[in-house]
């Protein structure tokens, strides 16, 4: 495919905050960030200089991309709506579907599914070598279809980080804009109990999520940006002790995905202790306001199960949720956006965070 010719910003004078956006992964729950990232292309005083990805996040990322090398934030509205709807389709003929048991619950999960059942059963003993030698990914032919990866890669508007995990080495690979195409995403969101890891350049990778779910530090060195917004998907607080199998594999997974963000976050809190305190000098150092966007009452309740469904109305409920969120965070904390973090860090690690003044996702 020949090279997509780079375009000018469209950055204006209207947009008054410039930030960067970090996306979590998880499956089909990445329609929240859909509706999260609607709301704020939507509002006409944000600017996103940067967005880092891991798996369904990687997907949101190069959708936007596109879209805005097309026609600007209008234009990535439209491809991750075109996306999402493209994600519905593939999965419209997949054996693994509600049950009518849990249609009449109201409830999105698959656990009751005889063929999900049979699956988790399978990767139990069986790898992705003996039950699917040919490597078949359905994403690499959706990703084909819909995302242009040399407009990703000539949008000059937003730079692109894609998170991936090293198999040899364990340590995080972040690919830049330039370096995106259909392999370096399907690394991103190669779940090593379902596909071969994806070899490129002699090196295999897995999900990124292993190592950043999200990658935060490329914003550090590549945006003029002082801040992140986290888009959560994974909880981090979860009340309770999970009690059956099903659960206590959610949680596990919750954990795991989270513990790299964790990380890097703590590693942010203490950097700017430092600076604070004046033991660090910041012509070498730099701070970082840190935002989350989440809905913990409202996503909590779905089972990792539900990371597989992609019903048109299950997309379209948690792309409600997202822009609820996102709508909620914009009127509650768009003023913080280059002044200070609207995240207490420190208290996260005390159980969870909290905006400064109250938390509306304990109401909504």
């Amino acid at each position: 495919m020949p090279a997509s010719p780079p375009k000018k910003s469209r950055r204006a004078a209207r947009h008054v905050k410039a930030v960067n956006i970090a996306l979590q992964g998880g499956g089909s729950h990445g329609a929240f960030t859909w509706g999260v990232l609607d709301k704020l292309f939507e509002d006409d005083r944000v600017w996103v200089e940067a967005i880092s990805g891991t798996s369904a996040g990687a997907m949101n990322a190069v959708v936007a991309a596109q879209g805005m090398y097309d026609d600007g934030a209008k234009g990535a509205r439209v491809a991750l709506a075109k996306f999402w709807k493209a994600v519905s389709a593939s999965g419209q003929f997949s054996p693994i579907q509600r049950t009518p048991l849990a249609r009449m619950q109201g409830s999105w999960s698959l656990d009751d599914n005889p063929m999900f059942q049979w699956m988790n059963l399978v990767q139990n003993f069986a790898a992705p070598n003996d039950f699917n030698p040919l490597n078949i990914n359905p994403l690499r032919i959706m990703l084909n279809e819909q995302v242009d990866f040399a407009k990703v890669r000539a949008c000059q508007d937003m730079e692109l980080f894609l998170g991936a995990t090293n198999v040899e080495t364990g340590r995080s690979r972040v690919f830049e804009r330039s370096e995106i195409d259909c392999d370096t995403v399907l690394a991103s969101a190669c779940l090593p109990e379902l596909f071969k890891a994806v070899e490129m350049d002699g090196m295999h990778y897995w999900d990124g999520g292993y190592t950043g779910n999200p990658p935060l530090y490329p914003f550090f060195y590549n945006s003029p940006s002082d801040d992140i917004i986290i888009v959560q998907i994974n909880p981090i607080f979860r009340e309770g002790a999970p009690k059956t199998a099903a659960e206590i594999q959610n949680r596990v997974n919750e954990i795991t995905f989270n513990s790299a963000l964790m990380h890097e976050l703590r590693s942010i809190d203490f950097v700017s202790r430092l600076l604070e305190s004046g033991k660090l000098d910041p012509a070498e150092y730099r701070h970082m306001n840190i935002h989350m966007i989440q809905s913990r009452k409202r996503m909590r309740p779905l089972d990792a199960s539900s990371k597989l469904n992609t019903e048109w109305a299950f997309l379209k409920h948690l792309f409600g949720i997202g822009r609820d969120a996102a709508e909620r965070w914009l009127a509650e904390s768009f003023d913080y956006l280059g002044v200070r973090s609207s995240v207490d860090i420190r208290k996260m690690f005390d159980g969870y965070a909290r905006l400064p003044t109250h938390h509306p996702d304990e109401t909504t």
